[in-house]
């Protein structure tokens, strides 16, 4: 993680990436030190596959690790902005996919802010693991405490549209964000999942289980 910034500046076809570290238990305010994630968007499918095929990066992230989950993206919806851009901004799909997707959320956390998101939004964001529908979710961070993000794979487009809209308690700290302002910088996104491999917690996620 402290280390790669540099290699991956000089990655061919690399639009935009972000190494991200996890919370304990998922969602927790203490880091988990034994899992990252990766996201990246890429130029071409061909840029990205000589990526995870043949940079020594990757090679190393293979060689130290136990196990990785890798998923394949195509935007759906993007609205917001990550360090000023959005970078899941070109054309997308109109209709909501038959298949599993995935959703991303982040947010730069005003400083005078971080006690009211840490009370209320991140119980509320570990409620998602629960949920009917989720294949599997976890919280992310671009840095501790204040830049957040939360990744979660669903089963359709309709369980994730009916947890987002039925459950009262993330409504109503979707409004308290809203009203109090805690966000400097937040974006919301959902992809249709082309492909998947690897494992997650010893499970492929999309395949029957």
């Amino acid at each position: 993680m402290g280390t790669a910034q540099r290699p991956l500046q000089r990655v061919p076809g690399l639009r935009f990436q972000k190494l991200l570290g996890s919370g304990a238990g998922g969602f927790g305010f203490m880091p988990n030190l034994h899992r990252y994630g990766f996201m990246a968007v890429w130029d071409s499918p061909e840029a990205a596959e000589a990526f995870f095929t043949t940079h020594p990066l990757w090679q190393e992230y293979q060689q130290r690790t136990e196990e990785i989950w890798t998923a394949e993206l195509a935007p759906i919806k993007s609205h917001g902005l990550w360090d000023g851009v959005n970078p899941f901004d070109y054309p997308t799909e109109d209709t909501a996919p038959d298949g599993p997707v995935a959703v991303l959320t982040r947010a730069s956390i005003r400083w005078q802010k971080t006690p009211r998101f840490w009370r209320y939004v991140a119980p509320t964001s570990a409620t998602v693991a629960d949920a009917p529908g989720v294949r599997a979710a976890i919280g992310l961070g671009e840095l501790p405490v204040v830049r957040q993000a939360t990744v979660s794979l669903w089963e359709s487009a309709q369980a994730m549209q009916d947890y987002a809209y039925r459950s009262e308690k993330h409504k109503e700290v979707i409004k308290l964000t809203r009203q109090e302002k805690w966000y400097g910088e937040e974006l919301f996104a959902r992809f249709r999942v082309l492909s998947a491999e690897g494992t997650w917690d010893g499970r492929t996620l999309l395949a029957d289980e």
